[in-house]
């Protein structure tokens, strides 16, 4: 793959990197009462043009088919949103006594409470050859279940700034994430031909939208004088995330391959990149809302601007390997299941 084409497929990240370093030449732009007004384009307009993406983009026609396998879906949903922040909770129990910056380990509890992305997992996941039925429906449920459960767990783990009320938080994600999201997907009811044919770049649209948010949020960050982040503190975060997620890519797998397990090789493959893999798309805008007003916020959202490429760029260098075992294993698992041939006395 030559230099220009591997730019162009990691153009996200490199745009991630870009908004950053503008923000930091010029943060007067997108500050709070700045010439872009990011409290009425961001809070509003930005975070409600992301979840109407959503709705219009969501194939949920599509998730009857893996409607029935509900002991995978369980499984997913549970260690996404129950066990992922609660260990991490834990873990950052033993971590606070450390001299690691404390904000970026707020930021890691925020990672946890994350639903699964809507895209990579499912990638990832067809890339292998894995169940992609299972992957696309444990993303869009997980999207719908985050809306609600990601709110909470991150009030219940860090609760939130003292200058927006706890009402006043869940009217903003009603107005601005539900709303858009069942409105996009009426609309999609009607253009739903349309969509499949013209096929619009709903990725991109939601992404550029996204690096907008980012801005703003680092723009508030380098205004403010008393923000530092120290180099040590970034070093060890990025080490922990790549620790945490293959420590918990590992631990799915494990899960999933026991021996009393029902689950196929090809089950296996979705549990691991859904279960482990965060949404970037969904967080940033539920945390722009919950934390409100908090000038930490992107200090919060440092840590799971590095789990997203973290997770592509892991899940990328793994796909080889976890084709080669699923290919392996399927073939195993039919041998066992082949009726043995009867002896010739």
């Amino acid at each position: 793959m030559g230099l220009l084409e591997r730019l162009r497929k990691e153009w996200f990240i490199l745009g991630i990197v870009l908004v950053i370093a503008v923000a930091r030449l010029e943060p007067g732009v997108g500050v709070k009462g700045g010439p872009l007004k990011p409290e009425i384009t961001i809070t509003y307009i930005a975070v409600s043009a992301i979840f109407f993406n959503s709705g219009l983009s969501l194939k949920t026609e599509e998730l009857t088919s893996a409607l029935m396998h509900v002991k995978l879906h369980l499984f997913v949903q549970i260690f996404t949103l129950v066990f992922f922040p609660t260990a991490i909770w834990v873990f950052l129990q033993l971590l606070s006594i450390t001299p690691i910056n404390e904000w970026l380990l707020k930021g890691l509890q925020t990672v946890g409470c994350m639903p699964p992305p809507v895209s990579s997992a499912v990638i990832l996941t067809k890339a292998v050859g894995g169940n992609e039925a299972a992957a696309i429906f444990n993303s869009a449920f997980g999207s719908f279940l985050g809306i609600v459960i990601t709110p909470l767990l991150l009030l219940l783990f860090l609760g939130s700034s003292s200058s927006v009320p706890f009402t006043s938080i869940f009217s903003q994600l009603f107005m601005t994430v539900v709303v858009p999201l069942i409105i996009g997907q009426i609309v999609r009811r009607y253009i739903k031909d349309w969509l499949e044919r013209k096929k619009p770049p709903f990725g991109a649209i939601s992404s550029c939208v996204l690096l907008m948010i980012i801005y703003t949020t680092f723009c508030d960050t380098f205004a403010n004088p008393n923000i530092d982040l120290d180099k040590f503190s970034l070093i060890i975060i990025v080490f922990i995330i790549f620790s945490v997620q293959m420590s918990f890519m590992f631990l799915t797998f494990l899960f999933s391959t026991r021996n009393n397990s029902t689950f196929t090789p090809a089950d296996t493959v979705a549990i691991v990149f859904c279960s482990t893999h965060k949404s970037l798309t969904l967080g940033i805008p539920m945390l722009k809302i919950v934390f409100a007003g908090y000038e930490y916020l992107s200090l919060i959202s440092v840590p799971l601007l590095i789990y997203h490429p973290a997770q592509i760029l892991l899940g990328s260098l793994l796909v080889p390997t976890i084709k080669s075992w699923m290919v392996s294993r399927q073939k195993a698992l039919k041998l066992t299941r082949q009726p043995k041939a009867p002896v010739k006395v």
